[in-house]
């Protein structure tokens, strides 16, 4: 086998840069690492200038001025076949590479899937690969957080990161979630204000992260007010479709004639449409359905059209990411623990 010999061409260097940008080697670095201290019309030339002569900086050579590696871990406690079926998992990972590319930075995706697997990620994470890391899909208590807190990496978390007691975020842990209890509360009100009187949800399961706790309690906040609701009107599922078919039919049998059920997803609110129209049930006419994300590559095509409630997803993912790097530019500024809730609202279509 014979290897073909490496062209011997120049690469264009800073010093290149600097001379035909008429500046010097300090102010061609500052420009490449995004200082403020630069006026707008020398960064203008710079730019252009790099962009004529193809330079690309020296990545290991910047990480020792720097100490920065320009590389941000992305932890997702998810199997990686559901991470990339699942079309809300898309579009917050988009949001988040965008966010970062938008700063320069890549985004290295890691997965928790075996016991062993905390092991690898921690080693990586304390291995000075990358400088800050986001992570989500925890489930309560998981100790991925108490790893990160350990390391001292700066950290943004999606939704809420409990320890195993249940007490509330660790000191100096961020997070990003949604309204996801008050979005909850939005819904089953809707069917309440429809008139529907027995109403079920399809709620998220007990080892995933907190919002299938928040919709739940979302829930039952609302039929509360007219007394606790029936227990056998809950029926986990796991964030599927299948999941949210098999439950449909669980509270069919045990309910008969329930008018109406609030779905914890709309990838599960579309195997609950499924079920209901192979049982005979008309929607809305029979059972009213709302889901939660409003995906609309879902909520659009189902039949019907879902009501669902809207959360910006890819916006979250950016948040994270922009908060992240909040934290690893100015860490002392910021406050411990400071979150971001996003607000959710009613998006009404056919089937409620």
């Amino acid at each position: 086998m014979v290897l073909t010999q490496r062209s011997h061409i120049r690469r264009p260097t800073l010093e290149d840069v600097a001379r035909q940008s008429g500046v010097s080697k300090s102010t061609v670095s500052r420009v490449i690492n995004g200082e403020a201290k630069v006026r707008s019309e020398v960064v203008d030339r710079v730019r252009r200038v790099i962009s004529e002569l193809g330079y690309v900086p020296n990545q290991a050579a910047r990480q020792l001025v720097t100490h920065r590696t320009n590389a941000v871990a992305v932890v997702a406690a998810q199997p990686e076949n559901r991470l990339f079926i699942d079309p809300f998992f898309d579009l917050l990972l988009r949001g988040i590479r965008r966010e970062l590319a938008q700063h320069g930075a890549q985004a290295v995706l890691l997965f928790l899937e075996e016991p062993d697997d905390y092991t690898r990620v921690a080693d990586y994470l304390g291995g000075g690969h990358v400088d800050g890391a986001i992570l989500f899909s925890l489930r309560p208590g998981d100790r991925l957080a108490e790893i990160v807190d350990r390391l001292g990496l700066p950290a943004v978390f999606g939704g809420r990161p409990l320890l195993r007691d249940g007490d509330p975020v660790r000191h100096g842990q961020a997070h990003v979630d949604g309204d996801n209890r008050g979005g909850a509360r939005l819904a089953v009100r809707h069917l309440v204000s429809l008139g529907r009187r027995r109403i079920a949800t399809v709620a998220g399961p007990y080892d995933q992260e907190n919002s299938a706790a928040d919709r739940l309690a979302g829930y039952r906040d609302v039929l509360g007010d007219a007394g606790p609701p029936h227990p056998d009107l809950v029926q986990r599922a796991d964030y599927t479709r299948q999941g949210g078919a098999d439950a449909m039919a669980a509270l069919l049998d045990r309910h008969p004639d329930l008018d109406a059920v609030f779905v914890a997803s709309d990838l599960m609110a579309s195997g609950a449409l499924q079920t209901l129209r192979e049982r005979g049930r008309r929607v809305p006419e029979d059972v009213a359905v709302v889901g939660f994300d409003d995906l609309t590559s879902i909520a659009e095509t189902t039949d019907p059209p879902l009501t669902t409630v809207h959360q910006d997803t890819e916006e979250m993912g950016r948040l994270m990411a922009r908060l992240l790097l909040a934290r690893e530019d100015a860490p002392d500024e910021l406050p411990d623990g400071p979150s971001v809730i996003v607000p959710t609202r009613l998006v009404r279509r056919a089937s409620a």
